[in-house]
Formats: C-alpha cells, structure tokens, sequence
C-alpha cells in the first residue's frame, strides 16, 4: 500500500509489475528464484519474506530457498539455478550481466526471456529501495523473519 500514495507512480509501476508477475516468458519457479536472490542481496525484509512464500508455491523447495543465501556457488544448485543466481549477483554488483554468465544462459533461454530475467531482477530491485525507504512493516498477522534467517541476513551485510 506504500506507493498508493502516489496514485500515477503506483499506476505506472504496477503496470511494470504485473508484466513481471504474470506476463514473464520465465517460469514463475524462476522469477522467484530471482527475486528471493535479489531480495536476500538488498537485505529486504518484507520483500525476502513475501517471496518466500511464493517461491513455495512456485516449486522451490526449503533446501533451495536456504540456498539462495549462499548464492550460486552453493553446492546442490543444478547449472541453470547457478547461472540465474550469478546474473542476479552481477545485477546487484555492476548493473550488468557479464558476458560469460550471458552466454551460458543464452543457450537455455532466448531474448525475449533473457530480458524478462534483467527486468525482473530490476523489478524488485527497486521494490526493495522502496520496501526499505519507506519502512514498509508486515501486515497484521505476519509473522517476521526467524530471528536466525533475519541475523544471517544482518550478519553478511556487516561482512560486505
């Protein structure tokens, strides 16, 4: 409800985000993969939390959303996993996906969802600024992070 303060952003936005959501030519499996990566790495609470859920129902596994901490050179990750993990680093790190990671997932993935992945990571790049910014809290009912998960969190940021 944040950005509903601001009637024409929150328009243009989730126009934005319902491409991502439910529009994306990558699984909903892989959009959240990247998502929960991109929202562990900006330390987003809310957003991290929410798509745990998600992720759930998208088929990741327990063991994989655990993973996702550890990044793309965890053991367990198939080569696809790793690479979408990697790009999702390179976002975070440089704004750009860097050539060798560009051509490992171009051959498992054509244009149209090669840029559905960058958009995505984009996507909830920026709803994590705002998440943050803006204190968004959890809803009534909602339980946090578990206090182990929310420390590991803190803990590698201190660590950056």
């Amino acid at each position: 409800g944040a950005i509903l303060n601001h009637p024409a952003l929150a328009k243009a936005f989730l126009t934005f985000n319902n491409h991502v959501a439910s529009a994306s030519t990558v699984s909903k499996r892989i959009r959240e993969l990247l998502i929960l990566r991109i929202g562990w790495l900006r330390r987003s609470e809310y957003e991290f939390h929410q798509h745990v859920v998600l992720g759930r129902r998208a088929g990741l596994t327990d063991a994989e959303i655990e993973r996702i901490e550890a990044g793309p050179d965890a053991a367990g990750w198939d080569t696809v996993d790793a690479e979408l993990l990697r790009a999702v680093d390179e976002l975070h790190a440089d704004a750009c996906i860097g050539d060798e990671t560009w051509a490992r997932l171009s051959a498992h993935f054509d244009t149209k969802q090669l840029m559905d992945i960058v958009f995505a990571v984009g996507c909830y790049e920026v709803l994590a600024m705002a998440f943050k910014t803006f204190g968004v809290s959890f809803e009534p009912g909602v339980e946090p992070l578990a206090p182990d998960v929310r420390a590991r969190m803190h803990a590698t940021r201190a660590k950056e």
